[in-house]
């Protein structure tokens, strides 16, 4: 028989604030065809995690640092968006105009922390920047809890977000948080189709969940941040999504 993956993104028409209930929100929109099935694995946009978890800056009360106004002036930036690009950062890897490439506090190289402007508001509105929740993993599990009780079915859940990659153009979907899931499989020492040992292959099964889903969830104005992922082989091991930041001990680059 062929192996089938199966996404649904429903309907999500809830504009999320501050103290939301979101997993309440995404139950009430997995209806019909998306209503969870055991070992489904629910992706979630973090832009709505952190709306809810209250992660929406003001910029006019941010004030910037000399730091960040010099670096500012270095990349061409707002001086209070690299002021919070610092502030959740430990070190800057690379910078141009236009260009700012950071370490965040949790261990991802990214650009500009990670921050969002991107459909957070409405034309005309103060500016604001979106920062990334602060234990995505820890949020992952606190969905996966509500979810699971809601449905009553075992699921996994994924927080998402989109990353650009060093050698290659675009961006592709990336898993910041997980919980029930493998997130991550190590194939070194198993046999490969014929008969040799392998010896590097590691798959990034969460990363790969969440690019999956991206491709439904858009970067612009789909409005889909929900996606569920069904047909995935389950698996006993949970790993949260930290894991797959690769050790600085194993690092080439950094």
């Amino acid at each position: 028989m062929p192996r089938r993956l199966t996404l649904l993104a429903p309907a999500f028409p809830h504009a999320i604030g501050a103290g939301d209930d979101l997993a309440a929100l995404i139950g009430d929109s997995l209806t019909d065809e998306a209503t969870p099935r055991p070992g489904d694995v629910i992706a979630i946009a973090q832009k709505i995690v952190s709306k809810a978890e209250g992660r929406l800056v003001t910029l006019s009360d941010v004030t910037p640092s000399p730091a960040a106004e010099a670096l500012a002036a270095a990349v061409a930036k707002d001086p209070r968006f690299v002021e919070l690009v610092i502030r959740e950062s430990v070190r800057v890897v690379r910078r141009r105009p236009g260009l700012l490439i950071v370490e965040h506090r949790r261990g991802w190289v990214m650009a500009n922390a990670g921050i969002d402007q991107s459909n957070i508001a409405p034309p005309g509105a103060e500016k604001h920047a979106l920062l990334l929740p602060l234990d995505p993993d820890a949020s992952a599990a606190a969905l996966r809890t509500a979810l699971q009780t809601r449905f009553g079915v075992p699921l996994g859940v994924l927080i998402t977000d989109s990353f650009g990659r060093a050698w290659r153009r675009g961006t592709t979907g990336v898993a910041l948080g997980a919980a029930g899931i493998e997130s991550f499989r190590d194939l070194r020492g198993h046999p490969d189709l014929f008969g040799r040992i392998m010896e590097v292959t590691v798959i990034g099964i969460a990363d790969e969940i969440a690019s999956a889903a991206s491709l439904l969830m858009g970067q612009a104005d789909e409005g889909q941040p929900v996606v569920v992922v069904r047909g995935l082989e389950t698996s006993n091991i949970e790993t949260p999504a930290a894991d797959l930041i690769r050790p600085k001990s194993e690092d080439l680059f950094r």
